[in-house]
């Protein structure tokens, strides 16, 4: 074996033992390099990590965490949205995910938010209302009367009454919130197209689901079941699993034949095994429709049929565990005035979220949604609802007024009818700058309108009279909206002639 030769110190090599050290040398720096050169992309890598988890955090900021953070409530923040009739899909998504823009406004608003939020707490006179915002008394007062009734008998004005939400109404100047959400997202990709304070509404009924923090500091719990109420058509449906999304449950609609004994499989099961199987899964939000029919209380006047007392009976027996095993229940139904009083009990179906035909704004915005669903901007249709000017909310406010009390069903009903009418004329005329006359209106307004029966009237007028026992404070504005519409349709009776010979006593005299 050679050895290495000692003198002064240091080794000496041969020339090819130099050349192996060399190669050996070079590779020991290019491995060094390439770690150096990992260490580092892995440090830019873990920091764009951090970076993107942060923008993350900002884009998916709970609107709860948001108001905590910036010190003002939550309420405070929903009403704000709705007094300046901010897009709601501008501002929160619906598991209540904040949105950047909406974000932006409040960090850098967030004095603006705070003073909002001590003039809508603090209770107040249309004059202080009026002298806050430098606007005449009675034009306040006709603002506040449209809009609320909830005034105390002193003259002054509950809380939920702001200052500046009137001053707004009144045209007061606040476009430095509005230059905030510049670029509006079309009706197409929208979550839903208006009711926000059902929404607002719905999100306080949920808070338990969303905030476990409820049930310790509040003993706040979560409701085992829900009933969603009102006239056929008007989207409970929708709303049920619009519930499910927020929540982060599945939705799993409760079929007409899992109520009876039947066999899967070869084995016999019921109604009750299927409640059992659904309280094993994680997470799920049962459907019942027809709700009011099924749970109807047995009395002189209804004889419920045997099936149905017997549903109610297994549904009771279950819904104690329903809570714990993360289960609610969401029932669907026309009306509440007749459901059994035990189902109602506190514990077991005590939410009622009554369901709305929408009002004329969103009637003009479902008409639109509906005429434009799907199309490109090179298709026929859009052509001529964009030479109409049609593509815009504003031409269809004259046609949603006409529409009182309409439910969405009919709503879609005459946009179905209307196109085919619009096709049809295109047909015969090969005109894309055709007119959407009113000829064409009417026809498709009088075909949507067969759904408008007396028993439906009747049904919008039970509705009514159920939201306003159970639901006057939270919609008190909507419920207003709708009787005066529902009213419009009631006829006047002519005075009826008294039977015999009429005389006239002026007559007589003379």
């Amino acid at each position: 074996m050679g050895r290495w030769k000692m003198g002064d110190g240091r080794g000496k090599m041969g020339k090819g033992s130099e050349e192996l050290v060399a190669g050996r040398q070079k590779n020991k720096n290019s491995v060094l390099s390439k770690c150096r050169t990992l260490n580092l992309k892995s440090q830019i890598s873990n920091l764009k990590s951090q970076i993107s988890n942060q923008n993350l955090l900002y884009l998916n900021m709970k609107l709860t965490e948001l108001a905590h953070e910036l010190n003002i409530s939550s309420e405070a923040i929903k009403r704000f949205i709705q007094d300046f009739d901010l897009e709601l899909g501008e501002c929160i998504s619906t598991n209540f995910e904040v949105k950047e823009d909406f974000e932006k406004f409040a960090r850098e608003n967030s004095d603006f938010l705070r003073q909002y939020e001590k003039d809508l707490d603090a209770n107040k006179s249309v004059k202080e209302i009026a002298e806050t915002i430098k606007q005449p008394e009675e034009k306040v007062e006709k603002v506040i009367k449209e809009s609320q009734e909830n005034i105390f008998d002193n003259g002054f004005f509950r809380s939920s009454v702001s200052s500046f939400g009137v001053d707004q109404k009144l045209g007061g100047n606040y476009q430095f919130v509005y230059n905030y959400f510049g670029n509006k997202t079309s009706l197409q990709q929208r979550d839903f197209i208006g009711y926000r304070d059902l929404f607002f509404y719905i999100s306080g009924v949920l808070e338990p689901f969303l905030n476990p923090q409820q049930i310790k500091d509040w003993g706040i719990h979560k409701p085992a079941g829900i009933i969603l109420y009102g006239p056929p058509g008007s989207g409970k449906i929708f709303w049920a699993n619009k519930i499910a999304e927020i929540i982060g449950y599945k939705f799993r609609e409760i079929k007409k034949h899992y109520l009876s004994t039947s066999f899967v499989d070869g084995n016999q099961t019921n109604f009750s095994d299927f409640l059992v199987n659904m309280l094993k899964e994680q997470k799920v939000a049962l459907f019942l429709e027809d709700f009011d029919e099924i749970m109807l209380e047995q009395n002189a006047e209804n004889n419920v049929a045997a099936c149905d007392l017997e549903t109610q009976e297994v549904i009771l027996h279950h819904i104690s565990k329903f809570t714990s095993e993360n289960v609610v229940m969401l029932g669907s139904a026309n009306s509440v005035s007749e459901i059994e009083e035990e189902v109602l009990a506190p514990g077991r179906f005590d939410v009622l979220i009554p369901v709305f035909p929408p009002n004329a704004a969103e009637r003009a915005e479902i008409i639109l949604y509906a005429m434009s669903k799907g199309l490109e901007e090179d298709s026929l249709l859009y052509k001529i609802l964009k030479h109409n000017k049609a593509d815009k909310i504003p031409f269809w406010h004259g046609v949603s007024a006409q529409m009182k009390t309409f439910s969405n069903t009919m709503i879609i009903d005459f946009s179905q009818s209307l196109k085919k009418r619009i096709k049809n004329l295109y047909q015969k005329t090969r005109n894309e700058k055709l007119i959407i006359d009113q000829n064409l209106i009417n026809g498709a307004l009088r075909e949507a309108a067969a759904k408008l029966t007396e028993e439906y009237l009747q049904q919008i007028a039970q509705f009514l009279h159920d939201a306003i026992i159970n639901n006057i404070d939270d919609f008190q504005f909507r419920i207003k909206a709708l009787k005066a519409e529902l009213e419009s349709y009631q006829a006047v009776e002519e005075p009826r002639r008294a039977i015999g010979f009429q005389h006239n006593d002026g007559n007589e005299e003379k």
